[in-house]
Order: structure tokens, then C-alpha cells, then sequence
């Protein structure tokens, strides 16, 4: 079994846990949804193409898959608390150094260890929820999801507008001070959480990968992200070729991850009513395939109904493949591990996607093939969704269910 060990006597108020939860969130997007509004000022100073630029986005994007293979294994040397600690840490540099970046390798290399800082801490954050708010699980991830998606809209609403006094470097760097604010926050009261742990036999027979459900979610996973990525990356440029500011293009960035904060609290709700999460997948899918078939047939038509459509299927599908999979585990530690597993797998699959769109806008002068691409990658995760009956969870993994067994 596993153990929840806190190393207070008193627990902090489950207000400032939801506070520190949200914090921590809100600094998981900026450093990638920062990059889409800023993107032409940054291709004139430094003279990057598309395929360089989608750099930015898969780089970080792949640390992120990459990272959450080790992150329990350094979490359980370091403990949880000084893992999310040094995570922050790293992310608050490689932000505040973009106010110094002088060619496109420092802004690459900035990005990639922001995205390392930032797997760990997503890795490890579900196990904390599952141990601090285990009658709460489908909320509690719906409201740290949606933080973090809320942290792309204030990423590309906002950083234009730090732009306007302080240029692109300006608008990547200022983001530092948020993240400074969380890893205060973090370092004031988390030796006041729960924090999950567990024998150190039982890590080493987890096998998930074993399991053809841990793939299944995984890809799901994979998909929902490849598109998220991909409009955080490219819709900016797009709203720009089709005659946007970059203000505009920002807020229009802004309404978007908006959409995707409103899907993150109501799809989760609705869900939260009902075992059965299937008629909320299908759901998503085809909001998403629609937006995605809208920009590529008729931008014309309106890119703000496009991106209403698109923040709602992207937003929704993000926290549901989550707690879909959290569904699949009682024991946190366990769900955490398998949370980690479909994250890694999924975000290194979900890197690949900004690459390819950068190549095909250079290659084509457009991008209406990658949001066909995308669009059919909607249809493919709706037809992984329609096997999720709630019957099948304890029948995917039925050894896994005991952490002391080999799974």
C-alpha cells in the first residue's frame, strides 16, 4: 500500500492548497503560449524560419514526454517537495533569461529547460492531487487543468502587451516574476501537503508499458496534445497571414485558451455526473475536428467562431484523457505513475506535430494541410475513445491494481 507522509503535524488549509495548486499551474503555458503573437517581431531580429520557430514549441513540448519517465524515480531521491521545488526553480531561470537571449539557439535552449522544469512538475502533480483531494479527483484536475490553460491565455493575451514597453524579450521574459511568486508560495507551505510515497520495491515492478490501455490512453493523450500545441503555436501566425495584428492575434489567442478554461470547468462537470465518459470524448472530438476543417475550408467565414469550436474541443479533451486515466488507478502513487507514463508517451508523440506544421507551412506557404492533419487526428481519437466503458477500467489492469505486484 502506499503511504501518504507529511511532514507537519497540522495539514494546510485546503484553501491554500487549491491556491498553491493553481499558482503552480498558471506557470505550466506562458513559456509556450508566449511564442505564437511575438513570433514575427522575433523572425526579424533573429532571422529563424518556421521550422526553426516550431523549435520552441517541440522541444520543450519533447522534455516534457522525456521527463516523466525519470520524474518519480528523482522525486523518490529527492522527495516531492524539494522535486517540484527545484522544477520551479529551473523554470523561473530559463524564463528570466529570455530577457538576455541573443539568437535562436539561447531561445531554443531557454525553452528546453523550461519544458524540462516544467514535466517534472506535471508528472508529480497528479499523485499530490489524488493523495490531498481523493473524494475530489474529477474537480480538483479539472480546476489545476484548466489553470494551466489559463496560463496560455494570459501567455498570449498579455505578452504582447509587455512587448509594447519592453519588446519580444521583454514579453517571453517577464514571465519570470509569476514564476518566482509560485516557488515562494511553494517553499512557504508545502511541507504542509500530503505527499505521497511509496516502497521502493514497488516502483521498480511498475510495467505499464506492458499493458496495450496504458498505450491506448496514451495516444489519446498524444492527439489531444498535438493539437493543443499545435494551435498554441501556429494559430497567431495564421490569424496574422489572414490580415491580424499582432495585437489582434493575441487576443484573439487570449479568446481561444479562454474557451479551453470554460471547457476545462464545464466538460469535467458534466463528466463528474456520469460514470460513463464517453458521450463527453465524442463530443470534443468532433468540436475539434470541426474548428480544425473551419480554418482550413472557410477562415473567411469568422477565425473567432473557428477558435470558440477549437478552445472548446482542445480545452475539454486535455482534463477528460487526464481523468480518464486517474479513473483507471485508486492508489495515487499508482495513478500518478500511470498519469506519468500516458504524459510521457503522449507529449513526446505531441512534439512532433509543431515541427511538422512549421515544415509544412515553409514547404506549401500554407497551412491548411496541417489543420487537415489535425482534423483527422480528431477523428482517430474518437475512435479510441468509443472502448473507455467503465467496465473496462479494472479489466485493463488487473494486476496493477495491487502497487506491490508487478505491473
Amino acid at each position: 500500500m502506499h503511504t501518504n507522509q507529511a511532514t507537519a503535524s497540522r495539514p494546510a488549509p485546503p484553501v491554500l492548497l487549491f491556491i498553491t495548486i493553481v499558482l503552480i499551474a498558471l506557470n505550466l503555458r506562458p513559456v509556450l503560449a508566449s511564442i505564437g503573437p511575438l513570433l514575427d517581431a522575433m523572425q526579424q531580429d533573429l532571422s529563424i524560419s518556421y521550422a526553426t520557430a516550431s523549435m520552441l514549441t517541440t522541444l520543450p513540448v519533447a522534455a516534457m514526454g522525456a521527463a516523466c519517465f525519470f520524474g518519480f524515480t528523482i522525486a523518490s531521491r529527492l522527495g516531492m517537495g524539494r522535486t517540484i521545488s527545484f522544477s520551479l526553480a529551473v523554470l523561473a531561470l530559463a524564463t528570466g533569461l529570455r530577457f538576455f537571449v541573443d539568437s535562436a539557439f539561447s531561445l531554443i535552449l531557454s525553452a528546453l529547460a523550461a519544458g524540462l522544469g516544467i514535466a517534472l512538475i506535471q508528472c508529480l502533480v497528479p499523485a499530490i492531487i489524488k493523495a490531498n483531494y481523493p473524494g475530489k479527483i474529477a474537480a480538483m484536475m479539472g480546476f489545476y487543468i484548466t489553470a494551466i490553460m489559463a496560463g496560455a491565455s494570459l501567455g498570449s493575451a498579455v505578452s504582447p502587451w509587455f512587448a509594447s514597453f519592453s519588446a519580444w524579450r521583454g514579453g517571453l521574459g517577464n514571465w519570470v516574476w509569476l514564476a518566482i511568486v509560485a516557488l515562494a508560495l511553494w517553499l512557504l507551505c508545502s511541507h504542509r501537503w500530503y505527499l505521497p510515497s511509496q516502497p521502493a520495491a514497488t516502483a521498480s515492478k511498475t510495467r505499464f508499458w506492458q499493458h496495450s490501455r496504458a498505450w491506448q490512453l496514451a495516444m489519446m493523450f498524444g492527439l489531444g496534445t498535438a493539437a493543443f500545441v499545435c494551435v498554441l503555436a501556429w494559430l497567431a501566425p495564421y490569424a496574422m497571414e489572414n490580415g491580424m495584428s499582432a495585437q489582434q492575434a493575441g487576443l484573439l489567442m487570449g479568446y481561444l485558451t479562454l474557451m479551453e478554461v470554460v471547457a476545462g470547468l464545464f466538460f469535467p462537470a458534466w463528466a463528474n455526473r456520469q460514470n460513463d465518459r464517453r458521450m463527453v470524448l465524442i463530443t470534443l472530438c468532433l468540436l475539434q475536428a470541426t474548428g480544425f476543417l473551419g480554418l482550413m475550408l472557410a477562415p473567411h467565414i469568422s477565425l473567432w467562431l473557428w477558435a470558440t469550436l477549437l478552445g472548446l474541443g482542445v480545452g475539454g479533451m486535455f482534463p477528460m484523457v487526464m481523468i480518464v486515466t486517474m479513473d483507471h488507478q485508486d492508489d495515487p502513487v499508482m495513478a500518478g505513475k500511470l498519469a506519468a507514463f500516458v504524459q510521457g508517451i503522449g507529449y513526446l508523440v505531441a512534439s512532433i506535430a509543431p515541427w511538422v506544421a512549421g515544415i509544412i507551412r515553409d514547404q506549401l506557404a500554407s497551412f491548411d494541410m496541417a489543420w487537415l492533419m489535425l482534423a483527422l487526428g480528431a477523428f482517430v481519437l474518437l475512435l479510441l475513445s468509443l472502448s473507455l466503458t467503465p467496465g473496462s477500467y479494472a479489466r485493463a489492469f488487473p494486476s496493477a491494481l495491487q502497487p506491490c505486484e508487478s505491473v
